[in-house]
């Protein structure tokens, strides 16, 4: 491969830094990525790709064929929604739509995999076929699970399938990655606790739904440290209790909702996770005198890596910035990503690449109102995305 790759891409730098800034300002929830969709779709065909479109709603693939012909494909991913978050970055191009930011950097990934296209469409030296995809509603609402659902890998046939997403924290111009599971099983659970409620005067007059809640939140962390085996890896968290109100501090509610979010990596212990919740809501509810009214849900799938696919991509990834910046066994992590489903349908690997570190060494994470993607990310996820493809398709193959 070139050692003049990152400076050929930096050349268009400015360029890719617009494009970033501009769909950061109008950022759209999943499904609704309308205007990201047809800027993306404009500069695709603008550089000479082919382009479909409304794939899952507002899904994007463009198809470059390289000049040496070849019958393998390969297909990069990048997902484009925002996440409904009010920005409080402060930055001249914040979001422009009030309670909604690109709070994950979604904006940068589909620039990067844009700066990658055009990069590679003006001298497609490789044998074979590159898919870009563009991915909407990758935050909770399965925009991946959704393209493949109406075919994608039949339409676009591929052999492998790649992704990648910042990672804040880890230092700009480092990756990480592992074979196997890399992020996990995303499940999603509401108890709602009913009694008959009453006055707060007169407890024994009522059956407590506040108890039985109690209990119950008492002893979920028992599933982690009794249930599952010590070097597996599970999350139970509660994320929103709501009962009663504010107004009527002296009533007994007659019913307590709450509902959290499990994380694991292999099936057995997501079984014994939903297995174990909701024997001990069932368990605090009787002893209680009350009812529970229990779901569980599986959302997305764990990210599972395949072994050669991630020797590829780290082989891509030492060629750009070294082995000494590459980890090829990242920690797992417990986060969730819905990549998982094309995973499950194609053999391929996910990358995180670092958005760096203030000097001060703290960092916004994603998900929060002050996170912004690094402009600096932006020509060093481009030219692995192409360093990718010479390592898939060309001469670095």
């Amino acid at each position: 491969m070139s050692p003049h790759l990152l400076p050929t891409i930096r050349r268009h730098e400015a360029e890719l830094i617009a494009i970033r800034h501009d769909l950061h300002r109008h950022p759209e929830l999943g499904f609704q990525e309308s205007r990201t969709a047809g800027v993306a779709a404009q500069a695709l065909r603008g550089w000479g790709l082919e382009v479909a479109e409304g794939i899952a709603r507002t899904g994007v693939v463009a198809t470059l064929r390289g000049r040496r012909g070849g019958a393998r494909s390969i297909a990069l991913r990048a997902d484009m929604d925002a996440l409904p978050i009010q920005e409080a970055t402060g930055v001249a191009y914040a979001s422009a739509t009030p309670g909604v930011m690109h709070a994950c950097g979604h904006d940068g990934h589909t620039t990067m995999l844009l700066g990658a296209a055009r990069h590679l469409a003006e001298d497609p030296d490789f044998e074979g076929t590159v898919h870009f995809i563009f991915q909407p509603a990758e935050e909770g609402l399965g925009g991946g699970r959704l393209m493949v659902e109406e075919g994608l890998f039949d339409r676009f046939p591929t052999d492998a399938v790649f992704g990648m997403h910042n990672e804040p924290g880890l230092a700009l111009g480092r990756f990480g990655l592992r074979v196997g599971p890399m992020l996990a099983n995303v499940d999603t659970w509401s108890v709602a606790f009913r009694g008959s409620g009453g006055h707060g005067a007169m407890p024994h007059r009522a059956t407590d739904a506040t108890q039985a809640m109690a209990q119950f939140v008492g002893t979920l962390q028992s599933v982690i440290g009794r249930n599952i085996p010590p070097g597996q890896t599970a999350v139970l968290s509660v994320g929103h209790v709501a009962g009663g109100d504010v107004r009527a501090p002296n009533v007994i509610p007659a019913e307590v909702v709450l509902s959290g979010t499990g994380r694991s990596f292999l099936p057995a212990v997501r079984e014994v996770m939903e297995r174990r919740l909701r024997d001990l809501a069932s368990a605090a509810a009787l002893a209680h005198g009350c009812m529970a009214e229990i779901t569980y849900r599986h959302d997305y799938p764990a990210l599972v890596n395949t072994a050669a696919d991630v020797a590829l991509a780290a082989r891509a990834a030492t060629a750009l910035v070294g082995a000494e910046a590459v980890d090829a066994d990242y920690p797992p992590i417990t986060a969730g990503e819905d990549f998982a489903y094309m995973l499950q349908k194609r053999p391929g690997a996910f990358i995180l690449a670092g958005n760096g570190l203030a000097p001060d060494g703290t960092f916004h994470h994603v998900h929060t109102p002050r996170f912004d993607f690094n402009d600096g990310l932006l020509t060093i996820g481009a030219a692995y995305w192409v360093s990718l493809v010479a390592h898939a398709l060309g001469d670095a193959a």
